[in-house]
């Protein structure tokens, strides 16, 4: 079977019925012990005390508000180039999910940083794209809702993927493009040195992954949800052109 057929709808919401508890499941289980042993089980930093915990919270969003703007663009690419709908919508889906989670990286960010650089906010070059990405979240979501034709809406909001995906890009790779400001270095980087102390690096993984599979499960969820609403919308204009 080709990996296209699985943009069929019928074949889409058929796979992912089964899938979806069981995400949600563990998506919970790994959220719950993450967050338990994370904020529980660790000492506080020798520099930041007990503030450094929100790195529990504050990388896994700010890693999921990038990754989910990146599924977007994919999603949106795919439906220029084959026009399968499923795919549109799952973008669709997924930005109220990332506006969520960069609300939660800015907000979060902003706790963390107030101690530690007395101030709740700085125009620092990765709060600055993290913000301006925060705002092409809002603009996606309003231009779908502006726009009663789904395929023209599909089609404009998939040009505004495009460009809104520099600004993912630059909130991921800031530092390389701009002196570093306030902000610290990556928590998470493939040179170990720059990797947090492992009693602080492990259950941040654990937490990681229980906001991917949380992604995961609330993004199967919504599109299932647009499936449908795209269903009655079908039905009642054909009721109306009866």
């Amino acid at each position: 079977m080709s990996m296209w057929e699985y943009a069929n709808p019928r074949l889409f919401m058929r796979w992912t019925r089964p899938v979806l508890p069981w995400s949600l499941a563990l998506a919970g289980v790994f959220l719950v012990v993450g967050l338990t042993w994370g904020f529980f089980f660790t000492p506080d930093d020798f520099r930041q005390g007990s503030t450094v915990k929100i790195i529990y919270l504050h990388v896994p969003a700010a890693l999921m508000a990038i990754n989910a703007w990146i599924m977007m663009l994919v999603a949106s690419l795919i439906w220029v180039v084959r026009r399968h709908h499923v795919s549109a919508l799952a973008a669709r889906a997924a930005a109220p999910v990332g506006v969520v989670m960069t609300l939660i990286t800015l907000f979060t960010g902003g706790i963390w940083g107030q101690p530690m650089w007395g101030t709740w906010w700085a125009w620092d070059p990765r709060l600055t794209s993290f913000l301006i990405l925060f705002l092409f979240y809002l603009g996606y979501i309003a231009l779908w809702e502006a726009i009663e034709d789904s395929d023209t809406a599909a089609d404009l909001t998939a040009i505004l993927c495009i460009v809104g995906s520099i600004f993912a890009i630059l909130s991921r790779y800031a530092v390389f493009f701009w002196n570093q400001g306030l902000h610290q270095g990556s928590s998470l980087s493939l040179d170990a040195e720059q990797n947090v102390a492992d009693v602080f690096y492990f259950p941040l993984l654990v937490c990681i992954a229980g906001f991917i599979l949380l992604f995961i499960a609330l993004v199967l969820m919504r599109t299932r949800t647009e499936i449908r609403a795209r269903r009655i919308k079908a039905l009642q204009a054909r009721v109306r052109h009866a």
